[in-house]
């Protein structure tokens, strides 16, 4: 049974690689079970501004937060372990749910993660079907089995 949304549920991936966000972007169209409002950053600073809503985004109608953020741990500039510890530590942002996906399989990476505040970190597999259906698991997990705090998001 497809679920229904009041609005489409809203992603933001922070992602540097064209190419890795072109994949996941194709791969979320491809397995997700209803529409889903997808906005990228290219970087740590861009995504901070992009949540902030200030340079670029600060007289642009960006609409509200996500409901999730998927976040890349290697961005140039102010990295994804920079940009989680902001997001955690703000009043307006820690309660949305963050998922770094990477291609580290680092400890210390995936601890410090953790210790930051991340809600799931997810390998990035090399094999696509294995991604699609990773991908396609956290949809239904974040979007359908998951109450999240957005009162506009909330499932009829």
């Amino acid at each position: 049974m497809k679920p229904t949304f009041r609005i489409a549920p809203r992603l933001l991936i922070v992602e540097d690689s064209d190419e890795d966000f072109e994949t996941l972007s194709r791969i979320i169209d491809r397995v997700s079970l209803f529409p889903i409002d997808i906005q990228r950053c290219i970087d740590g600073d861009d995504a901070l501004d992009f949540l902030n809503k200030e340079g670029k985004y600060s007289e642009m109608n960006i609409g509200l937060n996500p409901e999730l953020i998927l976040l890349d741990l290697n961005l140039p500039g102010t990295d994804g372990r920079e940009v989680l510890t902001v997001i955690k530590n703000s009043q307006n942002l820690k309660t949305i749910p963050v998922v770094v996906i990477s291609t580290s399989s680092n400890p210390q990476d995936i601890k410090t993660s953790y210790q930051f505040g991340v809600n799931s970190y997810m390998l990035k597999p090399m094999n696509i079907t294995e991604f699609s259906h990773s991908v396609r698991t956290l949809l239904e997990y974040w979007f359908t089995v998951t109450t999240l705090p957005t009162k506009e998001y909330f499932k009829r």
